[in-house]
């Protein structure tokens, strides 16, 4: 009799254990090829116009893979460069490019007029788009997200250059900043990287 209670309680405590639902598998670690900003507590907003004149923050792109570059339209070497890399990367991606908006700040707001801006970005995609703002936004905004840009002045009275930070920022759907894109990576390392934050 007693060894029919402890088959029958041997029974119940493995029927019991069926009853537990299995434990979650661990979430698979993201191994990136660029600089892993996970957790930042900068680079979380903005408040500018994009060159088609619609006022934008970062919400504004929820759902979609945000990679954000600041330059100005007359740059010689790192803006083109970079912006053409940006392009190969979503000609990479292919159809999940459209789950990707690339994002072009200006530092140099009194020259980067939006028509300006409506002509040079989207001449690498249709799908990029110019961002501006007055001197104070466009300060607050590079503060924000620690982009460092500065004025040159050129040998001709009135012109000039802009040093500024040669890197984008790379954000998930959730609007929350993952990666720091250095200039001159190539377009591979970046294409890995957001193929992983679109799974």
């Amino acid at each position: 009799m007693i060894k029919k209670l402890l088959a029958l309680c041997a029974l119940g405590l493995l029927l019991a254990a069926c009853d537990k639902p299995a434990a979650k598998p661990p979430a698979k670690a993201l191994a990136f090829q660029n600089t892993d900003l996970t957790g930042l507590p900068y680079a979380r907003e903005f408040a500018l116009t994009d060159h088609n004149g619609k006022p934008r923050t970062l919400a504004d792109f929820k759902g979609k893979v945000v990679v954000m570059f600041f330059g100005f339209t007359q740059c010689p070497d790192v803006c083109p460069t970079t912006m053409a890399e940006m392009a190969a990367v979503m000609k990479e991606l292919g159809p999940k490019a459209d789950q990707v908006q690339v994002l072009f700040v200006t530092i140099d707001p009194a020259r980067d007029t939006r028509e300006l801006l409506a002509q040079y970005v989207p001449a690498f995609d249709p799908r990029f788009l110019g961002l501006y703002g007055d001197a104070d936004a466009t300060a607050k905004v590079a503060k924000e997200f620690k982009v460092f840009y500065a004025r040159v002045d050129g040998k001709a009275e009135g012109s000039y250059s802009m040093d500024h930070t040669a890197a984008s920022y790379v954000f998930d759907r959730n609007g929350k900043v993952r990666l720091f894109v250095r200039h001159g990576k190539g377009p591979g390392p970046i294409v890995h990287d957001i193929k992983q934050l679109l799974d």
